[in-house]
């Protein structure tokens, strides 16, 4: 009987234990600059843009690449990583997604084809380090 009290008395110790250490405020990011807006031709956020396009396309079902039509703002903040709020308008190109070339892709005019969606991306970087992540992504036709 006094042995599964102690080990009663030891899980209840752990449980105590691991509630304590799971607090939320120690599992938020420090944010160490705000969000500032900034120019969208910084090379850092045409490697963001160009990631997220590369994302979005991967996972879109349309058979067509879509591209930058405009980028209307981008914001930067800065936690353990570089984070890019960009918020842009895409278009579907003439290119297929399979094609080889997509050099001299062109957003479609075609009025059946024709087809523009506003999305708002955050991209997490460390671009010295070559890492970019997606790390929320909300589109809808424009």
């Amino acid at each position: 009987m006094t042995r599964s009290w102690g080990s009663c008395l030891l899980l209840l110790t752990i449980l105590v234990a691991l509630v304590a250490s799971t607090d939320p405020g120690k599992n938020k990011v420090k944010v160490l600059r705000e969000l500032k807006v900034i120019n969208a031709s910084n090379a850092n956020v045409k490697q963001c843009l160009w990631f997220a396009m590369q994302e979005y396309n991967k996972e879109s079902e349309d058979k067509y690449l879509f591209q930058v039509v405009k980028t209307v703002q981008v914001q930067l903040q800065v936690t353990d990583r570089l984070e890019y709020f960009i918020d842009v308008e895409i278009g579907r190109s003439n290119c297929r997604k399979f094609s080889n070339s997509t050099e001299n892709c062109a957003i479609q005019e075609n009025s059946k084809l024709e087809k523009t969606v506003m999305c708002s991306f955050l991209v997490g970087a460390l671009p010295w380090n070559g890492e970019f992540m997606v790390m929320k992504k909300q589109c809808a036709d424009a």
